[in-house]
């Protein structure tokens, strides 16, 4: 029997809603990553891009546990001698982007690739409950039906 092996014609793509409002951030991006990739699919292949679209909405009220909200730092470099920045997640939440503390998390669980970059644009992430994405009618996914612990109290 030989190894199953998807082609791209055999990929089919869905669309996805997740509400991050009250999700832990690490189960959350796990998540995404898995859907982004397509490894929750029997016919996945490592080296296609399988995976489903992912719309993330409510990214701004995204829950971090323990201390990680002033401990957490997210570090760059300017180019210049001395030019390392830094700023905690709660600096960035409450900030003018905090949609990008979501897509790091999920960045950084996907190759650092072609195909991770691939794979990265199909996330879509708003800081607020609305998305411009009604006409691909995505399904909503929910988080807590998943496992209790992904929703804290």
């Amino acid at each position: 029997m030989a190894t199953y092996s998807a082609k791209l014609s055999d990929i089919q793509r869905r669309w996805y809603v997740i509400d991050a409002e009250d999700v832990v951030l690490g189960r959350l991006a796990a998540l995404v990553a898995t859907r982004l990739r397509g490894k929750h699919k029997p016919m996945y292949t490592p080296h296609l891009d399988c995976g489903d679209h992912v719309i993330v909405i409510n990214a701004d009220k995204v829950r971090l546990t323990g201390r990680k909200r002033e401990q957490e730092m997210f570090y760059w470099h300017t180019g210049y001698p001395g030019g390392l920045k830094s700023r905690s997640m709660g600096q960035i939440l409450d900030g003018r982007f905090p949609e990008r503390v979501v897509t790091k998390a999920v960045e950084r669980m996907v190759p650092r690739n072609p195909l991770g970059r691939q794979v990265m644009r199909k996330l879509k992430v708003y800081r607020g409950s609305d998305h411009p994405h009604a006409a691909q009618k995505p399904e909503l996914l929910d988080l807590a039906q998943l496992n209790p612990k992904n929703k804290r109290q």
